[in-house]
């Protein structure tokens, strides 16, 4: 969630620009609405922070090791916790189950793109393209959005840090980028959750 990626639906947020500019000049931040003179998408600003899922197609953090970041942790999710559920068939079933939805479905998506076939399921809101201008003068939004998607999927793998073993991504800047603390307090929460869960699993069994 806090390394949003553009084949999910999770909306990617940064610090409004202008927004730094009025606070240097001293001046009070309002709720501004930018709105493109070509069409009818509204970027919106409130206290300094604004919506652009451009970022999304910015290779950082977990997309590095795979662009599937949020998705695909459902795999060691699901066969852990059909072991710790008690490893009866019934549990690999439905927690296996899960895993192997979760590796068909980031598989789909991929499918999708390399055929070119329109929407990976999420709806991006941008300002500005990695591509040219030029370029964006002889694109339509389905293909800008296609194009897009071209670029980030050449930067990025399915298969966990396959990018950063034949060169494309950088080991050192894994590491730097990787949400570290996010991933302690997500581990300890659900450590709880997931203890919490199996105790009243096991109450109805």
């Amino acid at each position: 969630l806090f390394n949003a990626s553009p084949l999910g639906l999770m909306p990617s947020f940064e610090k409004d620009a202008s927004s730094s500019s009025q606070e240097e000049n001293n001046k009070p931040i309002n709720v501004a609405a930018a709105r493109n003179d070509d069409d009818d998408d509204t970027i919106t600003s409130i206290a300094g922070i604004r919506r652009d899922d451009t970022i999304k197609f910015t290779t950082r953090g977990l997309t590095r090791i795979t662009r599937h970041p949020l998705i695909l942790p459902v795999v060691p999710w699901g066969f852990a916790t059909a072991y710790l559920a008690g490893g009866r068939p019934c549990d690999w079933i439905l927690f296996g189950g899960l895993s192997c939805y979760a590796v068909v479905g980031c598989f789909a998506q991929d499918l999708r793109v390399s055929r070119e076939e329109g929407s990976v399921g999420t709806v991006f809101q941008t300002e500005s393209s990695r591509i040219s201008q030029q370029q964006m003068l002889d694109l339509d939004e389905g293909e800008e959005e296609r194009e897009r998607l071209r670029l980030f999927f050449d930067e990025t793998s399915f298969i966990p840090f396959k990018a950063v073993i034949d060169g494309r991504q950088s080991l050192e800047d894994v590491v730097k980028e990787f949400p570290w603390i996010q991933l302690l307090v997500g581990t300890l929460a659900g450590v709880v959750i997931e203890e919490r869960i199996l105790m009243l699993l096991r109450e109805y069994v």
